[in-house]
């Protein structure tokens, strides 16, 4: 997964693109096995997800509503189309990430 910053995500935002992107903090032990399982999903699918560190921009945290870490927020043409909080196991989060594929990326 490819760090992002927030004028990444408000670039991907702005030129209406798609795009998986995982929100966590470094501490948080969930984020840590949550990011672990997108790692496999992102080899299983050849999809690149971006991750982004909460902790250096809450006031798109606010903006975009994400309640807690770990988030993957799903755009769909620049516009949040999911956030998922409960990662549960790799075949969960494959299935999530393949109801999207083919619809823009």
């Amino acid at each position: 997964m490819e760090e992002c910053n927030k004028s990444d995500i408000i670039d991907i935002m702005s030129r209406q693109e798609s795009a998986f992107i995982y929100f966590y903090t470094p501490l948080c032990g969930t984020c840590q096995v949550a990011g672990r399982m997108l790692d496999i999903v992102e080899k299983m699918t050849g999809v690149a997800f971006a991750k982004a560190d909460l902790n250096y921009m809450p006031d798109l945290a606010m903006e975009l509503k994400i309640e807690s870490v770990p988030c993957l927020l799903i755009l769909q043409d620049g516009l949040p189309a999911e956030k998922v909080y409960a990662f549960r196991s790799v075949p969960n989060m494959l299935g999530i990430v393949q109801k999207y594929l083919g619809k823009g990326h």
